[in-house]
């Protein structure tokens, strides 16, 4: 397995045993992780704490050239929100675990320019399928149904 991808699936771990919903993600620069994130709605009472916006704002700031160099990890397609924010700082790339859950808009960001890598991971998959069986509503509140 990909150890970005490992990186990411062990912050949706994170997330999941902290009482949360089990989606990570991980941003990787010149090939370092520079930020690690997980869904933290729950936890912090967010309405914005996606993973991909948690990892975001661990990375702290960085310039328009490093982000140009950045691949964005996630072990679910990322929402409107989460590609907006991609496409605000000029993520080059993202590496999607699995949308079979979840699909985001994938093809407007390719329109956009961003190359997508879906892994179609089983564990991910599986991980999502698990937890939207036992919590049906707070994945519905998560996704906005």
């Amino acid at each position: 397995m990909d150890e970005y991808l490992a990186a990411a699936i062990a912050a949706a771990r994170q997330g999941l045993s902290s009482g949360g919903i089990p989606i990570g993600s991980v941003l990787v620069i010149d090939g370092h992780i520079v930020a690690r994130g997980h869904n933290q709605r729950v936890q912090k009472g967010s309405a914005i704490l996606h993973a991909e916006m948690d990892c975001l704002q661990n990375a702290g700031r960085h310039t328009a050239q490093e982000y140009r160099r950045a691949v964005l990890y996630s072990t679910l397609s990322p929402c409107d929100m989460c590609s907006g924010a991609i496409l605000l700082y000029g993520i080059p790339k993202v590496v999607i675990g699995e949308n079979r859950s979840f699909q985001g808009p994938e093809g407007y960001l390719r329109t956009r320019g961003v190359e997508l890598e879906i892994l179609d991971d089983p564990g991910c998959a599986q991980m999502m399928q698990d937890f939207i069986s036992a919590n049906p509503t707070l994945w519905n509140e998560d996704i906005g149904v």
